[in-house]
């Protein structure tokens, strides 16, 4: 049986809804996190909902067959800097190479936004996706313990710099 793998815009009723719910509940299920990071994700999905410039910042779902297994949004941190924001993808839908593909996603639509820059601040649990941003040219800069969701953290920030985006011959 083939598999239907879409990366679209984040643009259909019920996907702002999805994203808070499937962090909520799968980083309670993976890493024991407490719905206060439910409430930060509710707080950044409410901010891109109420005022986002969509020709600055953008975000996307993944599908497979039809149903929504990850996401990722890019929004300004500052002028020159795009910041990557909630990379989820499903369990049921990882080793398809999804979470590099929105990474992909996030990383051109900031190009052709004209960031020169690209920040995102992870958590050290976060494995796979830090095995993600490396592949993808990121470079930690930043590492400080915290205590958030529950539980004992190191926060890490990385950042890359961005070329800018190819132009089509005319």
């Amino acid at each position: 049986m083939s598999e239907e793998i879409l990366i679209r815009p984040l643009d259909r009723p019920g996907d702002l809804g999805w994203v808070v719910m499937a962090h909520g509940e799968l980083y309670a299920a993976e890493f024991g996190w407490d719905t206060s990071f439910e409430a930060l994700v509710a707080r950044i999905v409410a901010d891109y909902a109420a005022g986002h410039d969509p020709a600055r910042e953008a975000a996307w779902i993944a599908e497979l067959n039809g149903e929504r297994v990850g996401c990722v949004f890019c929004v300004a941190a500052d002028d020159r800097t795009a910041q990557l924001r909630i990379l989820l993808v499903d369990p049921a839908a990882r080793g398809r190479r999804l979470g590099g593909r929105l990474v992909d996603e996030c990383l051109a639509f900031a190009r052709r936004a004209g960031y020169t820059r690209m920040r995102l601040w992870t958590n050290h649990p976060l494995v796979a996706a830090r095995r993600i941003y490396l592949s993808r040219g990121f470079h930690l800069i930043q590492e400080e313990p915290h205590h958030s969701f529950g539980t004992d953290l190191t926060g890490q920030v990385y950042e890359r710099e961005l070329e800018p985006a190819a132009v089509a011959p005319s």
